[in-house]
């Protein structure tokens, strides 16, 4: 019988066709380049095809490369799913799915996506980190769980990403703050020269918020607060007007509990995005909910 490829040599070929080299495909495996290249030879010698293309600037894939990467991918998909269903099995039929989100995305979207996830596999057990989205980068990449949820402008090299859905930044301000009974917009500069109650350093938030005040001047945030219901506690204390997702103020400024201000000259929207390491396909229960937050 035929020795058959194993999967680690299958996922370097893989990665060299997602990553565009054999050494960022070596770095996402977490060895040396020579150990790399060693495995796609014996690949090589076990399927009789060329694989690689070498030269000194690099290796990249022949045609029978590609086309054999295709076939790997599908291999490792498969082998996902039995390792999945595998443990499913040791542990009573429950699938188990580890998520990250950031914490818009968590206390205002998520619960829905699980939901109904729940109504589609019933047998899913879901455990749901809730940290701002520079962590959850950080969890997907060491491998910590298998999709991530995030709100910033960009995502780290090493992650696939899709669109889930749009949102938008808006400024609010307490009832008794003069702003709220401004007539004219708030230009970009004005708000940007302002000390704002805002969200810490990492959350997509606050990342969106800089990247919008990109040369305008800004000024020192008058608090950097963990969470939003903080900083909504805060604006609506009137400490200093606040920027954060409208999500997260919906139900204040329906309330009256606090005021939007209108702006101009300052794109607060952004994206949404699902998170997953590159190179390793979704399946089962995360592929399920994934296709719940954003269908391709």
């Amino acid at each position: 019988m035929t020795e058959l490829p194993d999967l680690v040599s299958l996922q370097l070929l893989v990665d060299v066709r997602e990553l565009g080299s054999l050494g960022q495909a070596a770095r996402a495996a977490g060895m040396a380049q020579p150990s790399a290249s060693k495995r796609i030879a014996q690949l090589e010698r076990r399927l009789g095809l060329p694989l690689l293309e070498r030269s000194p600037r690099g290796s990249t894939l022949t045609a029978e490369g590609e086309t054999v990467a295709g076939w790997a991918a599908q291999v490792l998909v498969a082998a996902h799913e039995l390792v999945r269903a595998a443990r499913a099995v040791r542990h009573r039929g429950a699938a188990h799915l580890r998520v990250a989100a950031s914490m818009t995305v968590a206390e205002y979207l998520m619960p829905r996506w699980l939901g109904e996830l729940q109504h589609r596999e019933p047998d899913v057990q879901v455990g749901l980190a809730v940290v701002n989205s520079a962590d959850v980068a950080a969890r997907v990449l060491a491998g910590e769980v298998e999709l991530g949820f995030v709100e910033g402008p960009s995502v780290p090299a090493g992650l696939a990403r899709r669109v889930v859905g749009t949102d938008r930044l808006v400024v609010v301000v307490a009832p008794g703050h003069p702003w709220a009974r401004r007539r004219t917009a708030l230009r970009g500069a004005e708000l940007a020269a302002t000390p704002l109650v805002v969200r810490e350093p990492g959350s997509g938030t606050r990342v969106t918020l800089d990247v919008a005040f990109a040369g305008l001047g800004q000024a020192r945030p008058r608090l950097e607060l963990g969470s939003n219901s903080a900083v909504k506690g805060a604006a609506q204390a009137g400490v200093a007007p606040a920027v954060l997702s409208g999500y997260a103020v919906e139900a204040e400024l329906a309330a009256g509990r606090l005021v939007e201000v209108p702006l101009d000259g300052v794109d607060l929207a952004r994206s949404l995005h699902a998170v997953w390491r590159r190179g390793r396909p979704l399946t089962g229960p995360a592929a399920t909910l994934l296709g719940i937050a954003g269908p391709a």
